[in-house]
């Protein structure tokens, strides 16, 4: 009996292995056709030029199942502005299929979805119209958050800075002069920006609404915004060369060293800790002891009475004496200054005259450069030889 289950197995032993080693073979050659090399690179980087599909009726025919809402309030200065462009707001929405209202009584504005709507996020999208429309942002630009490829930032700047001066500081400084720092944050990062009140709204693509969240925080915290737009300018000019797309740029932007140059204020009264010692200060005297040591303690009331008299008369006198010195000094009258006496040509040095014209004759009879009498004789003298040898 044992051995006919043995024949048994052979012939199943046998036929296994012969579509076995082609299967494996099949399976060997499919996974070398999918280990191919792939650059991660090509993987990472979106090629340009492409988008993301539009999300039609085809893909949701059925529509939505629940009605969803979103309702935001607007302050009492957007009412005439919002009053004039809700048609328009209404007409926007409504090529999506969300019906739009304005509560003036109760200033409100809601958006609800409705039975013809299929893109569930239209009411999102819509809400953020909503916000953006009642955070000051005019309907040309808040009309854009439609579109699938941009998206909004409502920053809340009011309670990242304590004192409302400083506040105003900063916001003025991310405005910079004429709003030129705004708009060259605007050109840099392809958003449209609004500083309004305590916030800060924002409408553009995701990269640049990064960015731009980044700016404002730090200049919240007392960074100037010119350091971040010069690091955007950097990587503006990096983003071009194709080379530099999958290597690190911190080789390439600027490091900033904060500088805080006021100096800490030192108190007026600096307190100064006295020298440890184990021992105690001393008892200070009581009253009772001040009399005992002056001797008025054993003095009776009557005599007491006539020392704070006493005392008090001393006082009084002493200060009307002040007073009337205050007063006399009115009557005093001011030093005068010594005259100058004024000092008399001294006639002790007498000028010879005479000798003086007899200088001024001989200077007539002298030419500007001509020899003294004594050296012209000579010459003569010598010029009369020379005639004399010569004959």
């Amino acid at each position: 009996m044992a051995a006919e289950p043995q024949e048994e197995a052979e012939p199943q032993e046998e036929a296994a292995p012969g579509p076995g080693p082609k299967r494996r073979d099949k399976h060997k050659n499919k996974n070398k056709k999918k280990a191919a090399p792939v650059d991660e690179s090509e993987l990472l980087t979106v090629p340009d030029g492409w988008k993301e599909p539009a999300f039609t009726r085809e893909d949701n025919p059925r529509g939505l199942l629940e009605e969803s809402s979103f309702a935001t309030l607007f302050p009492k200065y957007r009412e005439a502005y919002l009053k004039e462009c809700w048609p328009l707001v209404q007409k926007a929405l409504g090529e999506h299929y969300v019906k739009a209202a304005l509560d003036l009584i109760e200033g409100s504005m809601t958006v609800t979805t409705t039975k013809k709507t299929f893109d569930p996020y239209a009411i999102i999208r819509a809400r953020d119209l909503i916000k953006l429309l009642a955070r000051s942002v005019p309907f040309e630009q808040a009309v854009r958050i439609l579109q699938d490829d941009v998206a909004c930032d409502i920053i809340k700047i009011g309670s990242l800075v304590r004192k409302r001066e400083t506040f105003i500081k900063r916001r003025a400084r991310l405005l910079g002069p004429k709003g030129s720092t705004l708009k060259a944050l605007e050109l840099l990062t392809n958003c449209y920006i609004m500083v309004q009140g305590n916030t800060v709204s924002a409408l553009g693509p995701f990269s640049g609404l990064k960015e731009v969240r980044k700016v404002v925080l730090d200049t919240m915290k007392n960074i100037h915004p010119i350091y971040n737009i010069k690091t955007l300018m950097i990587k503006r000019e990096l983003a071009k060369d194709p080379e530099l797309r999958t290597q690190s740029w911190e080789r390439f932007l600027p490091k900033f060293k904060r500088k805080n140059l006021k100096k800490r204020k030192e108190p007026k009264k600096k307190n100064t800790k006295k020298e440890y010692t184990p021992f105690p200060p001393p008892q200070p005297e009581s009253q009772v002891d001040k009399e005992l040591a002056s001797g008025e303690y054993f003095l009776k009331e009557r005599q007491k009475k006539r020392k704070q008299m006493e005392e008090i008369k001393a006082k009084q006198a002493d200060a009307v004496k002040r007073r009337q010195e205050e007063r006399n000094k009115a009557f005093i009258p001011p030093k005068e200054k010594p005259a100058v006496k004024t000092k008399k040509a001294s006639t002790e040095k007498k000028i010879d005259i005479e000798a003086i014209k007899e200088k001024v004759k001989n200077a007539k009879k002298k030419k500007l450069g001509a020899l003294p009498e004594e050296e012209v004789k000579l010459k003569i003298a010598a010029d009369e030889k020379k005639k004399k040898k010569k004959k």
